[in-house]
C-alpha cells in the first residue's frame, strides 16, 4: 500500500471487504439461520400435529410372531408302517393319504366279523322258521281241542238222551254205562288237548325271546364288523387339513401305537399373527381395527391386517407354572396380552410367510375414541 499527501491509498491487490459487504454477508447468514429455524419449527409443528392426531393412537410391539394351527398326525391303530406317501415339506390337501400300516391282521378281523354276521343271520332265519312251525303246531292243537270239544258235547248229549231210557227200562244199564265212559274219555281228551294248546302257546314266548336274542347278536356282530372296517380304514392315515408336511419322523418298517406322533401338517395358507402387547397398550384396542405389519423376512414391504380377537387372559395366566404373587415379596411386572391379528394379503406374499417369523405390529386405535369417552362417562362420580 502507498500513500500520497498523507492519505492512505488502497492497493489494487487488497481484497478486504468493505463495511457494507460485511453487513450484507451477516444479513445473509441471519436469513439462512432464520429460514432453517422456521423449517425446523414447521417440521416440529407438523410432527407434533401428526402425533396428536395419529401417532398417539398407534400402539406398536415387536413381540409378535406368525403362527398357524398345525395338526399333529398320529395313527388310530397299531402296526408296522408299510408305505410313506409324502416327503418333507411336501404340500398336501385334506384327504390325501400320508401313511399306510400293515393291513393283514385288520383284513382278517373284518372277514371274521363278516362271517359272524352271516352266522347271526342264519340264527335269525332258523328262529323264524321255528316260530312259524310252532304257530302251525298251535293251530293244529287248537283244531284237535275243538274236535275233542265236539266229541265231548256229543257224548254228553248221548248220556242225557239214554239216561231216561235206561231208567224206564227201554235201554240197558250197560249201554248207559258205556256212554258215560265215552263221555268221560272225551272230557279227558279235551283237557289233554287244551293243555297241549297252552303248552304250544307258551313255547311261542320262548321262541320269540330266542329270536330277539339272535337279532341282538346280529346287531353286536354288525357293530363288530363296522369296528373292524374302521380299523382297516384307519390303516391308511389321511391328512385332515390342507398344508405342508413338517417334522416328519415316520419311516417304513417302524412300529407305531395309537397316538404316536408321525408328522405335522402346517396350514401355511392360513397363517395369522399373534402380537403380545403390554397391558398398558390394549385399553383402546378393539376388534376390527387396522394393523400395519412389518415382517423381518420382507424388509421394505408393509403388510396389512385386522385385529381379530383378544386372549381371555394375560400370558402368565396360561403359563405352565403361573405366578403366585401372594406367596412372598411382590414386584410388579407389566403383563402382556396376546392379540390375534388376521393377515390380509395375497397368495404370493403368503408363500413367504411361515409360522414363527418375527413381526412388528402397529395397531391404529383411533376408532375407539368414542368408546374411551363412554368409559369416562361410566366411571365418572360426583
Amino acid at each position: 500500500m502507498s500513500t500520497t499527501a498523507g492519505a492512505p491509498v488502497r492497493d489494487s491487490q487488497d481484497t478486504t471487504p468493505t463495511a457494507p459487504a460485511r453487513s450484507a454477508k451477516r444479513g445473509s447468514k441471519r436469513g439462512i439461520a432464520i429460514g432453517a429455524a422456521l423449517v425446523a419449527l414447521a417440521g416440529a409443528a407438523g410432527w407434533a400435529g401428526h402425533w396428536w392426531l395419529v401417532g398417539r393412537f398407534i400402539e406398536s410391539t415387536d413381540d409378535a410372531y406368525l403362527q398357524a394351527d398345525s395338526v399333529t398326525i398320529a395313527p388310530k391303530v397299531s402296526g408296522y408302517i408299510t408305505d410313506v406317501f409324502v416327503a418333507d415339506n411336501q404340500a398336501v390337501k385334506a384327504g390325501d393319504p400320508l401313511v399306510r400300516l400293515d393291513t393283514r391282521q385288520y383284513q382278517a378281523a373284518l372277514e371274521q366279523a363278516s362271517a359272524t354276521v352271516d352266522a347271526r343271520n342264519a340264527d335269525i332265519e332258523h328262529a323264524d322258521a321255528q316260530l312259524a312251525q310252532q304257530r302251525a303246531n298251535i293251530a293244529q292243537a287248537v283244531a284237535q281241542e275243538e274236535v275233542a270239544r265236539v266229541s265231548l258235547r256229543h257224548a254228553q248229549d248221548e248220556v242225557a238222551r239214554y239216561t231216561p231210557l235206561a231208567a224206564s227200562g227201554a235201554e240197558t244199564a250197560e249201554k248207559l254205562s258205556e256212554l258215560k265212559s265215552s263221555r268221560d274219555q272225551a272230557q279227558a281228551t279235551l283237557a289233554a288237548d287244551h293243555a297241549a294248546v297252552e303248552s304250544a302257546r307258551s313255547q311261542v314266548g320262548a321262541l320269540t325271546a330266542q329270536l330277539g336274542q339272535a337279532r341282538a347278536q346280529l346287531e353286536a356282530a354288525k357293530a363288530s364288523a363296522a369296528q373292524s372296517q374302521l380299523d382297516l380304514d384307519h390303516t391308511v392315515v389321511k391328512s385332515s387339513i390342507s398344508g405342508r408336511v413338517g417334522d416328519r419322523t415316520v419311516r417304513v418298517g417302524q412300529f407305531v401305537q395309537p397316538g404316536t406322533r408321525m408328522l405335522s401338517v402346517v396350514p401355511v395358507q392360513d397363517t395369522y399373527l399373534t402380537a403380545n402387547f403390554k397391558e398398558t397398550q390394549i385399553g383402546r384396542m378393539r376388534i376390527g381395527q387396522p394393523v400395519d405389519i412389518s415382517v423381518d423376512a420382507l424388509p421394505g414391504h408393509k403388510l396389512h391386517g385386522v385385529v381379530d380377537s383378544f386372549s381371555p387372559g394375560t400370558g402368565s395366566q396360561f403359563a405352565l407354572l403361573p405366578a403366585e404373587n401372594a406367596t412372598g415379596n411382590f414386584t410388579k411386572i407389566v403383563q402382556r396380552v396376546p392379540v390375534r391379528i388376521r393377515v390380509e394379503t395375497g397368495p404370493q406374499t403368503r408363500k413367504v410367510l411361515l409360522p414363527g417369523m418375527s413381526v412388528t405390529a402397529e395397531v391404529d386405535t383411533r376408532s375407539s375414541r368414542d368408546d374411551e369417552r363412554r368409559i369416562d362417562v361410566e366411571n365418572h362420580r360426583e
